[in-house]
């Protein structure tokens, strides 16, 4: 008794002892920012941030994200995880609670007298009927935390995946604005494509007219058969650019197998609407993988804990019920000297209740060592953890840069698009009355289309930087809470 008595205060020595073992490790308190450097933006409601691709008023842009969420891959596999996140929450949480099971068995045994020695007074042949049942629970006691710890750890990965979920969510809304705006940009460029090859085909009939009545050379009518070849193949390019976009947003909403003419893109692109302002510290609430790391990082904590706490006394209560019944060949006894075989029923009830204790005396050396190990582990999350705000800061701060100087880009080539498109047209109405030769129309409308290609190509610039920030913000989701799994 002596000897147990020492065990167990060298446990319970050591148990207590355990914060010495490593540095605890907290979520740590990031102090972000103010503001975000730049120009000022305006203020967004941040229920208008999680459906943000409302904010471009484009109906079909709408249609094609709520399809996306409906059935798309992406989404359906979240859904699938954001499941799977439940269940084994619940199945982890399960596994804290008292366990126990029930027990029956049956049987039936036939004995033979092998040596006659069978008697009315010592039966031996016969049949015995056997019945028994039992309930026998399992039920640790948490003393020292440790099945609390468990269940917060359960909750803690449970909310990871839901943020790993939420930022599943953020990303397909963007892939799919991005698509859409891609392909609606490169629709844009093939129809000025086909444009310019139309306005050159034009351009050199007039050639060979004028070369035919003498006023031109075969030099020029070949000059600017070049041309038209070369815009011809831009053309086919673009085609084959807009087909593939179009497949892509097809796969991105679910119908990655239907024809590509069941996308139809309608109209142009839509204005980009104006940046959102939002503060720094809006990430740590929005982000999903900001919210993510921080959950990772609990989690780790939890587990590091759970390292810590293996070196404490677990106390284990065994309550149990049981019945049993047995009928067994027997005698029977008449006065005055009858004695008669039968058979003798025996019916039990019982019930018993144990305590289980374990302590790992000469596992606790090795215990602290992996603990100390658990704490290092931790202390790497929650570096990546301080890593993945730093980032997440840094991708919206080069977000909002990024979209005020396409915004400045895009409103220069919008004023000298309309001016090099004047400048043509007033190239064209010389040169078809003879006023102008055909270098300074070519140049003319080269200038144009250099120009209005750098405008298309911004504008479509502007709406994926655009869709870039409010992804960057943390928008392009709808929070359900960690509670809700």
């Amino acid at each position: 008794m002596a000897g147990q008595r020492v065990a167990i205060g060298v446990a319970l020595a050591a148990s207590v002892a355990w914060p010495a073992a490593g540095a605890k490790v907290t979520v740590p308190s990031i102090a972000m920012p103010a503001t975000y450097e730049g120009p000022s933006a305006v203020a967004i409601a941040p229920q208008n941030l999680d459906r943000w691709w409302v904010l471009f008023r484009d109906p079909a842009l709408d249609a094609l994200e709520d399809e996306a969420f409906r059935n798309g891959p992406d989404a359906l596999t979240a859904g699938a995880r954001l499941l799977e996140a439940r269940e084994t929450r619940l199945a982890q949480t399960a596994q804290t609670l008292p366990s126990g099971s029930i027990g029956a068995a049956a049987g039936r045994q036939k004995n033979y007298d092998l040596d006659g020695q069978s008697s009315s007074l010592n039966p031996v042949g016969g049949i015995t009927d056997t019945l028994s049942g039992s309930f026998n629970v399992s039920w640790e006691l948490d003393l020292f935390g440790r099945l609390s710890t468990a269940r917060s750890v359960a909750a803690a990965d449970a909310a990871q995946a839901l943020f790993n979920v939420e930022g599943t969510r953020a990303g397909l809304a963007a892939a799919v604005a991005d698509a859409y705006f891609q392909a609606k940009g490169l629709q844009i460029q093939l129809a000025d494509a086909r444009e310019t090859v139309r306005i050159r085909t034009d351009l050199s009939s007039i050639a060979r007219r004028k070369a035919d009545a003498g006023a031109g050379t075969d030099d020029q009518v070949d000059q600017i058969a070049g041309d038209v070849a070369l815009g011809q193949a831009q053309a086919d390019d673009l085609a084959a650019q807009l087909q593939d976009a179009r497949r892509r947003l097809l796969v991105l909403i679910g119908r990655g197998l239907a024809p590509s003419s069941e996308l139809p893109l309608v109209g142009g692109p839509p204005d980009a609407p104006s940046a959102p302002s939002a503060l720094p510290a809006d990430l740590l609430a929005r982000r999903p993988d900001v919210r993510e790391a921080r959950a990772r990082l609990r989690s780790a904590i939890g587990a590091a804990k759970l390292r810590h706490l293996a070196v404490f006394p677990t106390l284990t209560l065994l309550p149990g019920l049981g019945l049993s019944r047995i009928a067994q060949p027997g005698v029977s006894f008449i006065p005055p000297s009858t004695l008669t075989q039968t058979t003798q029923v025996y019916n039990q009830g019982f019930w018993n209740l144990a305590v289980g204790l374990t302590i790992p005396t000469l596992d606790i050396p090795k215990l602290l060592y992996q603990a100390k190990a658990e704490d290092a582990r931790t202390r790497q999350t929650a570096i990546a953890y301080q890593k993945t705000v730093q980032t997440a800061y840094a991708e919206a701060q080069t977000a909002l840069t990024d979209l005020a100087a396409g915004e400045a880009a895009r409103a220069t080539l919008q004023d000298g698009e309309a001016r090099a498109a004047r400048a043509f047209a007033a190239s064209r109405r010389r040169y078809d009355g003879g006023l102008d030769d055909l270098t300074t129309v070519l140049t003319a409308e080269q200038s144009w289309r250099t120009v209005r290609s750098a405008l298309t190509a911004q504008r479509v610039q502007t709406l994926r930087r655009t869709v870039q920030t409010y992804k960057a913000l943390g928008g392009g989701w709808s929070s359900v809470g960690a509670g809700g799994l």
